[in-house]
């Protein structure tokens, strides 16, 4: 019988069993192993010379179909344990890679089975779930913290006095009325959850978390490559066989820039949509006549819009992906790395800021450009821009967070890469009309490669990465607005590997392994994102969360040095009499009493003041404190990552050490080669002096040279 493989290689196998021949490797493409069929005398089953009028083109359609990705090993499920064929380490890999998740992943198999390029890869993922086990313990401290601190937080506490008897102004104009301010204790309470003392302490130990990941791998990357012998290995490509000038290239790049600009500019008009889908809703709910729509108007609208910024994210990711490929293809880059190398970065530059708009705006810009009661900003006319809650934004950038890291996970990488191969198969099976004994009884009787051509194409390792790239950033970026994000992540990193390794081991044809010695651009994204993650949570904290104007309080207007009043004093005055006319509430007896002055959050003089409704000195005092703190925390956070890197090595000891020992031995074994080759040329150079002919006794002395010192050589 005759099977074909391709080896890892990309070589013709043929396996055949004519004694004497055994494995038969061919360095040649398939024409010319079609012109050579006939001297080869391979035999079919029938015992007759196979011609190769017949036999060429069964192998152009074999390497047409198998020639891009190598072919799975033929296990034999009855095969006595005893007997070990050629793909036995592979058949123990595929139990070991997704049968047992709680134990450390076969990385050598891997290497051996798919090469360095992917088995780095399974290895990266490994260090990341790893060295997320401490941050999730950290985090969810941090959360239980929050917790236990809930019920002796002093703001909350005020909050939910109904004895404080705060009346606030309307959220939005003519639809909402006044309202109380401790009907905000739910949220207020919840805030203190993730906006407490604790998440200052846990941004500071996920920067130097990001630091110590770094370098945990780089060091494992060199251990790698001192046992898969890729020290000295270096990338040669060839270039590309047609030259192009930069005036050739110019207009891809314009394409290229103009494309993306106006992708970015389609992100920032779809969160600009979002936010005017809450603004609207927010004031259709208000003017509702049911009880039911008006019981929890912030929850829903909250709720609704993050999940519509999640499904919009998932399908612009789709979209978004083709675009960048489309445009590198444009470039018409030189090199093979060079093409990945350019289509990663831009798939990155679009993912990113389509993930992490809607949470930017939440952080950053919402609540920050609203204006005051009776001068209101307003866009698209009469929509007025959205203002957060009492206790700030940081509980909806938490939501949003939450929901989209959640959401991506769970829809993006899991769902689809088990469910998108089930679908197919489901849809093979009703385009066949056969029933599941008749495809059993047909698998059977395919061929390895007829089994691999129904599998899936390998379209690289960039979607891997790009997944849990996507999923570092939001685990660093804003983790002082969810400390829980790095527990989400190790869990669905525990199924991630899993999935991986089932999905390259069963669903996919089998890639040609590539040599690698490191993860390429991905570890400079990394510690780009690391890096951006300090000033990020340095922002997060001083603008974002109420930290920084708690602290002034305390320690500047407290009388007593406490937490006590700290409500009141975020709170403005504003006179109802004050408002433009058709702003005012068309209900203003809500609440069952006639309102004169209504309070909002801001830092601004009275009504009765010299200059009514101006920025106050406290808000100057709190903006130079934020400030200060972000250049500070930036400053030693910074500080203290760059100190980690420098007092941890790249190389391991052991490995140095190995590695030094080899260089020496290798210095002198060639020492040695050029002795003796010196010893050999002196050797040689004196048996002709003896056998030289008898005219050369005839002939003057000459003077005896000084003998080569061969110590001096070196």
């Amino acid at each position: 019988d005759i099977e074909w493989y391709l080896n890892i290689q990309i070589l013709v196998v043929f396996q055949s069993k004519i004694p004497g021949i055994g494995f038969l490797k061919i360095h040649a493409p398939w024409n010319i192993l079609c012109r050579e069929a006939e001297f080869m005398k391979l035999k079919m089953p029938t015992k007759k010379v196979l011609h190769p009028s017949v036999y060429c083109p069964f192998v152009e359609w074999i390497l047409t179909v198998s020639f891009s990705s190598p072919l799975h090993p033929k296990v034999d499920a009855n095969r006595p344990q005893s007997v070990k064929s050629l793909s036995h380490p592979f058949s123990r890999e595929k139990q070991h890679l997704y049968s047992v998740f709680y134990k450390y992943q076969p990385i050598g198999l891997i290497r051996k089975y798919f090469g360095e390029k992917i088995g780095l890869y399974f290895a990266w993922l490994g260090v990341y779930t790893q060295m997320l086990i401490p941050a999730a313990i950290v985090g969810v401290i941090v959360f239980l913290y929050g917790c236990a601190t809930v019920d002796d937080n002093i703001p909350s506490m005020e909050i939910c006095d109904p004895r404080n008897n705060i009346t606030m102004c309307p959220l939005c104009d003519r639809a909402c009325s006044y309202w109380k301010l401790m009907t905000a204790c739910g949220t207020a309470r919840a805030s203190h959850l993730f906006d407490n003392p604790a998440t200052v302490f846990f941004s500071i130990f996920m920067a130097l978390w990001a630091v110590l990941f770094m370098e945990h791998w780089k060091r494992r990357q060199m251990r790698l490559n001192y046992i898969w012998d890729l020290t000295g290995f270096g990338e040669e490509e060839e270039g590309e066989k047609v030259k192009l000038t930069c005036t050739d290239r110019l207009p891809a790049y314009l394409t290229t820039v103009v494309t993306m600009c106006f992708m970015i500019a389609v992100t920032f008009a779809i969160v600009f949509g979002v936010i005017l889908y809450r603004i609207s809703i927010k004031a259709a709910l208000h003017i509702s006549n049911y009880p039911a729509a008006r019981s929890n108007i912030r929850a829903t609208v909250k709720t609704t819009a993050a999940i519509i910024n999640l499904i919009i994210i998932i399908i612009l990711d789709e979209i978004y992906a083709a675009i960048a490929r489309w445009l590198t293809t444009l470039e018409v880059p030189k090199t093979d790395k060079s093409f990945e190398e350019r289509l990663i970065f831009k798939t990155f530059i679009l993912k990113f800021v389509n993930a992490f708009t809607p949470i930017v705006y939440l952080a950053f810009f919402r609540g920050r450009l609203v204006g005051r009661p009776g001068n209101y900003l307003y866009v698209v006319g009469s929509y007025r821009m959205e203002e957060c809650a009492h206790a700030g934004c940081l509980m909806e950038l938490c939501i949003q967070l939450c929901i989209t890291m959640l959401g991506k996970q769970l829809i993006q990488n899991n769902l689809f890469e088990i469910g998108i191969p089930k679908l197919k198969k489901l849809l093979r099976r009703r385009k066949s009309e056969m029933d599941t004994k008749q495809e059993e009884e047909l698998n059977k009787t395919l061929q390895r490669h007829e089994k691999d051509h129904f599998l899936g194409p390998f379209v690289g390792l960039s979607p891997e990465y790009m997944e849990m790239i996507i999923q570092f950033g939001m685990v660093t970026l804003f983790v002082a607005s969810f400390p829980l994000a790095p527990l989400f992540a190790l869990l669905n990193n525990i199924i991630e590997i899993r999935l991986d390794a089932k999905k390259f081991v069963m669903e996919l044809r089998r890639p040609i392994a590539a040599k690698a010695k490191d993860i390429g651009i991905w570890y400079n994204l990394l510690r780009g994102l690391s890096k951006v993650a300090v000033i990020v949570n340095a922002f997060v904290i001083s603008f974002t969360s109420d930290f920084i104007p708690r602290l002034v309080y305390q320690y500047m207007y407290s009388p007593d040095g406490t937490m006590h009043g700290f409500i009141n004093h975020t709170l403005s005055y504003f006179n109802v009499s004050d408002f433009q006319p058709g702003t005012e509430p068309l209900q203003p007896m809500h609440l069952g009493y006639h309102v004169e002055i209504c309070r909002y959050k801001d830092y601004r003089e009275p009504p009765w003041s010299s200059t009514p409704y101006e920025l106050s000195k406290e808000f100057w005092a709190i903006l130079a404190a934020r400030l200060a703190f972000v250049i500070v925390f930036q400053n030693v956070v910074m500080l203290m990552s760059d100190f980690v890197d420098w007092l941890i090595p790249d190389i391991p000891k052991d490995i140095s050490l190995q590695i030094h020992k080899e260089k020496i031995l290798m210095v002198e074994l060639f020492m040695k080669e050029e002795q003796g080759k010196r010893l050999a040329a002196r050797d040689n150079h004196n048996q002709d002096n003896f056998t030289s002919p008898s005219s050369a006794d005839q002939s003057p002395p000459q003077p005896r040279s000084r003998p080569v010192s061969h110590a001096n050589c070196y």
